[in-house]
């Protein structure tokens, strides 16, 4: 029987506890801390109102139809915002202005003859019939409302613009002059003898003018409900043009007297002299019409404004 050895039996009986020193504990890696994304609410973008509803279009715009004294049927488009932020801009308005007696002209003068009755008598029993109006007016202009949008305040303006217009009346004048029998009667244009034979007369009034200039005027758009609007606007048009006055004389019935007898006035030449005198005679009318250059204007009608 073989004798085990005392440092092998000891070398044997510590192996177990050897084996269970010399066995590593697996170490855990370390794992750096994953960092999380915060997470942001999605906040939608905090946007004024925009002023679209204010200041944009068609915000602003505005058109008018009514009836001027003195051009026929008015109207207008144009711009003017009162809800703009900046002081100016809240008082400044745009409009384009025309007027004309073309849409109405029969039923205005029609209007115009039945208000005047079939004549008016004009004195000596003379009367004036038939009348005619024709008138028309194209403008720009540019209004300023000195209170903006304060209150009722802010429905006054002061407008300012250029006009260009004409306007075109005519009228017969005939009747006959009781006091006067059915002889010749004479009388005396330019020292230029004339006469007629009876008591009847009769002739053609006709008056023009063709103006343009700076207007100034002033009025308001007083607010009815909604957009709608009552406009008013009353000035004048600066003219660099007087009214013209005509008158023509009919040459039947009429003679001339130029120091050689009387003539009756039926050739070419004798006309032009008759002419020659009637254009001298309203020469002297139209000394005075020249210093009226004051076109008036007034106009009243509905507007809207977006």
């Amino acid at each position: 029987m073989k004798k085990i050895s005392v440092f092998a039996l000891a070398a044997v009986l510590a192996l177990p506890a050897f084996a269970e020193e010399s066995v590593e504990t697996p170490v855990a890696e370390e794992v750096a801390p994953v960092a999380q994304t915060p997470v942001v609410e999605e906040v939608a973008p905090v946007v004024e109102e925009t002023t679209r509803s204010e200041n944009g279009f068609p915000r602003g715009l505005q058109f008018g139809v009514g009836v001027s004294a003195t051009s026929g049927v008015n109207g207008f488009v144009g711009y003017a915002n009162k809800n703009f932020d900046s002081f100016w801009a809240k008082r400044f308005g745009v409009r384009f202005d025309f007027g004309t007696t073309a849409p109405v002209k029969s039923k205005l003068n029609d209007l115009i003859n039945d208000i005047a009755g079939d004549e008016v008598e004009i004195g000596d029993n003379l009367t004036v019939s038939d009348f005619e109006l024709d008138a028309k007016h194209y403008a720009a202009m540019l209004d300023f409302y000195p209170f903006g949008n304060t209150w009722f305040l802010g429905a006054w303006r002061l407008t300012g613009g250029y006009y260009f217009g004409e306007m075109n009346a005519t009228a017969k004048i005939a009747g006959t002059i009781d006091e006067l029998d059915a002889g010749y009667h004479e009388f005396e244009l330019m020292d230029t003898q004339f006469r007629y034979l009876g008591n009847t007369v009769n002739g053609t009034a006709e008056f023009d003018w063709d103006y343009r200039g700076p207007y100034l005027g002033t009025g308001f758009d007083f607010g009815l409900f909604a957009g709608f609007k009552i406009y008013l606007d009353a000035g004048v048009v600066f003219t660099n043009k007087s009214a013209q006055l005509n008158l023509d004389v009919p040459f039947e019935g009429l003679e001339i007297n130029q120091g050689d007898g009387w003539k009756n006035v039926v050739n070419d030449s004798l006309q032009s002299v008759v002419d020659g005198v009637i254009e001298e005679t309203l020469a002297d009318a139209q000394s005075e019409l020249d210093d009226l250059k004051f076109y008036p204007m007034v106009k009243l009608g509905f507007m809207y404004r977006f």
